[in-house]
């Protein structure tokens, strides 16, 4: 079963510290307990995200005494995926998952509703991606169009097309003055292990910036909202709303920041300007400033 297990893994794009000899063995052992198991569960679960609606999500542990959140995640997921194995979802939750066979069939039961989502989403491709292309082809088309690239033919390989991207990128900075690009923020060669990293940051640091934008946002309509308390406001509430509700639909809480901005991020972006500062007063300076400045200088 162990051997069935690394095939399917290494299929499936796996290529953690379990793909060594033994390594597998010694974790499925501990079970639960095993910070490197619960890793390759999550990791396994993360795909299956990527296909499948699932309200239930498993999380890696750090160290053996938070194996029973693992237990509870890992039982809620396979109830919502209707488990078939008694075994994996009967009897105490803080007794799941502990002995070598329940974990080797845990995972092979894991990987088999991956596989097999994989499958559907090839033979059954969505109708959207159809009519409008994934994401990334529509990077991909955008940066066609910017450059004035032909629609390439259906036999070229990837290497090709990058290689035609590369070509028209360095004739379009052969047209623009020397510096006008700039040189890029990030000059270190990026791994595997680097991205990572940098995607759990930046997911970090949109996960906080949603909550920021959130409050900040409600904010706003709260004080928009106290404009209309007046009397004089009451008769404009229908003129106030019909100009507020259109900007405010396009404020979003979301953020589109991802890692390609960082790797596209030149060196003048490192440069940190203060607001205070007599550029900045240039371009911030209104009405309103006026009004304090002239008030502050009065005092």
């Amino acid at each position: 079963m162990e051997i069935d297990i690394l095939i399917a893994l290494e299929d499936l794009g796996y290529q953690g510290p379990l793909m060594e000899d033994g390594a597998l063995d010694a974790v499925v052992i501990k079970g639960a307990a095993s910070p490197e198991f619960t890793k390759l569960s999550a990791w396994i679960v993360s795909e299956l995200r990527l296909y499948l609606k699932l309200e239930e999500n498993v999380h890696a542990t750090n160290c053996p005494s938070e194996a029973e959140g693992f237990q509870l995640e890992m039982s809620g997921l396979l109830s919502e995926l209707a488990c078939p194995y008694s075994c994996l979802t009967s009897g105490h939750v803080t007794q799941r998952f502990l002995s070598r066979t329940d974990c080797l069939l845990l995972i092979t039961f894991l990987l088999s509703e991956l596989d097999a989502s994989r499958m559907i989403l090839v033979n059954k491709p969505q109708r959207k991606a159809q009519e409008s292309g994934s994401p990334v082809f529509q990077e991909l088309k955008g940066i066609c169009m910017a450059l004035g690239m032909s629609k390439p033919p259906p036999n070229i390989t990837m290497f090709q097309f990058f290689s035609g991207i590369e070509k028209k990128l360095k004739e379009a900075i052969s047209r623009v003055p020397p510096n006008h690009v700039g040189e890029p923020l990030m000059k270190k060669p990026f791994g595997p292990v680097h991205m990572e990293k940098v995607e759990a940051i930046n997911q970090a640091l949109v996960n906080e910036y949603e909550v920021r934008r959130k409050m900040l946002l409600k904010r706003l309509d709260v004080t928009v909202q106290s404009f209309g308390w007046s009397e004089r406001a009451k008769t404009q509430a229908e003129k106030l709303s019909r100009v507020y509700q259109p900007l405010r639909s396009a404020l979003l809480t979301n953020s589109n920041i991802s890692v390609a901005h960082l790797l596209a991020a030149r060196q003048d972006i490192s440069k940190i300007l203060r607001t205070s500062s007599g550029k900045m007063r240039e371009k911030t300076a209104c009405a309103i400033n006026k009004v304090d400045e002239l008030q502050t200088s009065c005092k």
